[in-house]
């Protein structure tokens, strides 16, 4: 079975590794950077493809041959790299985040007869998964909450943070108006806004504050209250509000010096190379999916746990493994052709069904990326 991973960096690299574990695969990894390729070399069953994913037609020739492909490409480039993978009639786990809606790709997928598996990491992608799973089992679904962020172990002053994906994408976050549901209403919040306490217990107390994560599931899933929340140490709220608010983010150019500049080029060369994970750096992902609804004329809430830590036996990242493993347990769920609804699917729609929701929540566990459920009424 042949599979061709586009890009090789922070989530890419890992899922190659994750997927030469089986025999059965032949990867080819592709990515212009050869240094990013080198981490790759000492894998028999890894092909290190150096090429130039923002070129269409490198793409075609990456996987002409291949019968599964995995877009890792930065979102800037996701929607028109997934465009392109779906026109050549190959199915694809994607987990790009592109800020660009797929369902636009629907048609193209299905009358290519391709699967195109999209938003499929730790969330958007388990939150989602998680979500359907619990709508498809209750009679009603009333309510979704979800908190979720990468986060480093250590804290470090000024910003307690590290960037376990592309900095550009962290900005995005901040910037971003979030949708809501609010009683069957959309409902546009500012982001950074409405900062509550959450606590876990092993990361202690987390801030949470509105982002624009819900994507697909604002539509697929009929719930009254719908939201999504991003969590970071306490205090990096109020320092994110004050770059922004002062201009910082912005993509519109100023003049320093008689030379035109984008104040968030600026900030993005200052900032990336302090949030940039290090060798030596930890990390931990934690999230909450909360589903409330009925069942049996009962009110009941499910809630999932999760807090994953860095990996040590394989220095794999936290957010690695919790994105990438979703990913590659994804691609397996295709290879065993446990799934096979045609066109662009979101996981909530892979939530629907019992046996590949089994599935991939054991390959996780097998890879102690554990979800932890509390049923209550």
């Amino acid at each position: 079975m042949k599979i061709s991973i586009l890009g090789a960096g922070l989530i890419g690299t890992p899922m190659a590794i994750d997927l030469a574990k089986d025999n059965e695969f032949k990867i080819t990894l592709v990515d212009y950077d050869r240094s990013k390729l080198e981490k790759v070399k000492e894998y028999k069953n890894i092909i290190a493809l150096e090429k130039d994913l923002s070129k269409k037609e490198n793409i075609v020739d990456a996987i002409k041959d291949s019968d599964f492909v995995l877009n890792a490409t930065p979102s800037s480039m996701g929607f028109e790299t997934l465009k392109t993978v779906i026109e050549n009639g190959k199915s694809v786990v994607d987990i790009t985040f592109a800020e660009e809606d797929p369902r636009e790709l629907s048609e193209l997928a299905k009358s290519k007869n391709v699967t195109a598996i999209v938003d499929c990491g730790v969330a958007p992608g388990m939150s989602n998964l998680l979500a359907g799973y619990v709508n498809s089992i209750l009679d009603k679904t009333e309510n979704i909450e979800i908190y979720v962020g990468g986060l480093p172990q250590k804290r470090e002053w000024p910003y307690e943070y590290k960037a376990v994906f592309a900095p550009s994408d962290v900005i995005e976050e901040y910037t971003r108006p979030a949708r809501y549901i609010y009683n069957n209403e959309t409902v546009v919040k500012e982001a950074l806004s409405e900062a509550e306490i959450i606590n876990f217990d092993e990361a202690g107390n987390l801030e949470a504050f509105n982002s624009d994560g819900l994507r697909s599931l604002l539509f697929n899933i009929d719930a009254p209250n719908k939201k999504e929340k991003t969590l970071r140490y306490p205090g990096h709220i109020e320092i994110m509000k004050i770059l922004r608010e002062t201009g910082f983010f912005s993509k519109n150019e100023i003049e320093v010096s008689g030379k035109k500049i984008k104040p968030l080029d600026f900030t993005s060369s200052l900032l990336f190379p302090q949030w940039e994970m290090k060798n030596e750096d930890r990390d931990i992902t934690v999230m909450r999916v909360i589903v409330e609804g009925e069942k049996e004329n009962k009110k009941v809430k499910y809630q999932y746990d999760l807090v994953d830590k860095y990996d040590e036996p394989s220095q794999t990242s936290s957010m690695a493994r919790t994105t990438g493993y979703t990913a590659t347990m994804a691609i397996r769920m295709l290879t065993n052709e446990l799934y096979n609804k045609k066109g662009i699917c979101p996981p909530e729609f892979i939530g629907e069904n019992h046996t590949s929701v089994k599935f991939i929540l054991g390959g996780l566990k097998e890879r102690n990326i554990n979800y932890n459920l509390k049923i209550t009424e």
